[in-house]
């Protein structure tokens, strides 16, 4: 009931159309009830004592009268068809875009165990199930509800002749199949595209799911998938537009061979070549009696399919979303100076021992302060606690005094830009992918952050400039060129906090100072976080923070920690026997 409960609350919106679906239902069983109410008249036309030629006159008019009644059931078809598609993929849309809000807003720590092809499941396959229900099972289970109801018993004996005089319309029945196959197939088929279109791009920023917290851009991404999912839904009901003209089309076409009983079966009556008793028994069994049987059983079958949808997406709507809007957050209207403290900082992932212990930094506004030590000691986990990608577990980051958890996580993220080593690069052209820092950004703030970033020189070559598509996660871009995009993207934020993680590693050398002019133009005036293992890249830093074995060992800048003669010297030489020799 709980399952049922959920899904009827997203119909609400759809009243309208659930309404003319209940409607054209009724009166489809009605249409259903004329027929014996015909073939009544017809019998006692041909059982009359008195045959006159006026009798064959009402034989055609009953045929006429069924003619209209299965005119009107193909209309009601089409009613109760496509209605019911309306709504129940109105429902479908509304619950994916609730459903890719709320993934939107889990915190990091689901994602850890998740794939993307199961987030993908949840958002297109199971809610695609809501739609059989919707549009299917429950319309169904009233109308073979209705209509079994009013059918009393069949009749089994057949007539040979007749049952041939009912296969007339079978050539047309054909004509109408192969006319299906060349207009609906097409139409499926891009309904097919379009869902691939919807699949790309949830995969696309799912997997992006950090840059647009860190870019805090849940709002415009929403809308984008949002528009997808509208696309792919209006393709949908343009394909079945079609498959709801052609199934009442075919029910008309089929229904035919109970005209030509009427009318042939009537005047065999007449001449004494049938019994009533056959005549009737025919027109119970051809048109009543299966029918409602086996569709219930498959209504039946959607309900638990739907249902079972309904438990899985119910189950990740349960699921906790990031404290946002606490009582009590504090929301910055204005940007922040950047002095970072940790204090007494532990952090674990959601299983096994502790990342990070006893963790206590002082980061002085628009300073730059560098992290280094082996790989694994929790560099990454610790820069990732400032923007709240998770929690910490004990202690606590202040931000200008300001509890980071005490902070709404939007306007927390805006005061910081992120530079990682793994570019997140989206589908779309080079222009998209830096108004993704601010979108609003005029051409010439765009064009003086990619000069800011060394990109504008790049970017001009290629075949359409900054329109130029660059392909899924930028394929077309080198490591380099994808970096410095990175780059013109974080300073047209223009945030007052830079956090760099392994921003110039995995490029050649020329790259390498091509990246590290762009960085030293963007980290001015700004806090610094930067992690490095190219030690050469942080000697000018305020300061050089050293962790080893989940903790803090050294601090300093870099002639005091060579004198330390500690854990960063054994770095330094290291990486210096390692130089290649020119």
């Amino acid at each position: 009931m709980k399952s049922l409960a959920f899904v009827f609350k997203f119909v609400r919106r759809y009243t309208g159309p659930l309404i003319l679906t209940i409607v054209s239902m009724i009166l489809l069983v009605a249409a259903q009830l004329v027929i014996p109410w015909i073939i009544r008249s017809l019998i006692n036309t041909v059982t009359s004592d008195k045959f006159t030629l006026d009798s064959f006159n009402t034989i055609t008019q009953l045929a006429l009268i069924a003619l209209v009644v299965y005119l009107i059931k193909a209309g009601l078809q089409f009613i109760r068809s496509y209605m019911a598609h309306i709504a129940g993929w109105g429902v479908v849309a509304d619950l994916r875009k609730q459903v890719y809000n709320h993934l939107q807003r889990l915190n990091l720590r689901f994602y850890e165990d998740k794939q993307t092809g199961q987030m993908m499941s949840r958002v297109v396959n199971d809610t695609d199930l809501f739609e059989q229900l919707i549009a299917h099972a429950i319309p169904e289970l009233i109308v073979n509800i209705l209509t079994f109801a009013g059918v009393g018993a069949v009749l089994f004996s057949l007539n040979w002749k007749l049952t041939l005089f009912s296969m007339l319309p079978i050539p047309l029945v054909i004509f109408s199949l192969r006319l299906y196959a060349k207009r609906v197939r097409p139409a499926f088929v891009f309904r097919q595209k379009e869902l691939g279109e919807l699949n790309a791009i949830l995969n696309d920023n799912i997997s992006g799911i950090r840059e647009i917290k860190a870019f805090t851009q849940e709002s415009i991404a929403l809308e984008k998938v949002g528009s997808r999912v509208e696309h792919y839904r209006k393709s949908l009901l343009d394909a079945l537009k079609l498959m709801a003209t052609f199934h009442p089309f075919v029910e008309f076409t089929s229904s035919l061979g109970i005209l030509v009983v009427i009318y042939f079966g009537g005047r065999l009556v007449v001449q004494g070549g049938l019994p009533i008793a056959d005549l009737v028994a025919f027109f119970l069994y051809l048109d009543l009696f299966y029918q409602p049987v086996r569709n219930l059983s498959v209504a039946w079958e959607s309900v638990q399919t739907a249902l079972a949808a309904s438990d899985r997406v119910t189950e990740l709507l349960q699921e906790q979303p990031e404290p946002d809007h606490l009582p009590g957050n504090i929301h910055l209207e204005e940007k922040v100076q950047g002095h970072i403290i940790f204090e007494n900082v532990s952090f674990r992932y959601s299983e096994g021992d502790n990342v990070l212990e006893d963790i206590n930094l002082k980061i002085p506004a628009r300073s730059v302060v560098a992290l280094v030590g082996p790989t694994g000691v929790g560099k990454s986990t610790m820069v990732s606690l400032i923007p709240r990608f998770y929690d910490v577990t004990e202690g606590k980051i202040t931000l200008d005094g300001h509890d980071v958890r005490n902070l709404g996580l939007e306007s927390l993220r805006k005061q910081i830009s992120i530079v990682l080593q793994d570019v997140f690069l989206f589908h779309g052209t080079v222009r998209e992918n830096l108004l993704f820092g601010k979108p609003d950004a005029s051409e010439n703030e765009m064009i003086d952050a990619a000069v800011t970033a060394n990109a504008h020189e790049f970017i001009q070559q290629l075949p359409n400039g900054y329109d130029t598509l660059i392909g899924e996660r930028g394929i077309k871009l080198s490591g380099g060129q994808k970096q410095r995009v990175s780059i013109a993207r974080a300073i047209l934020k223009d945030s007052p906090i830079l956090i760099l993680d392994e921003a110039t590693s995995s490029v050649d050398t020329e790259t390498e100072l091509l990246i590290q002019q762009a960085l030293e133009r963007l980290m001015k005036g700004r806090t610094v976080i930067l992690i490095a293992h190219r030690l050469s890249t942080i000697r000018n830093a305020d300061q050089i923070v050293v962790l080893e074995g989940k903790r803090i060992v050294e601090t300093g800048d870099h002639e005091s920690l060579l004198a330390q003669k500690g854990l960063y010297q054994r770095l330094v030489n290291v990486q210096q026997m390692l130089q290649p020799i020119t």
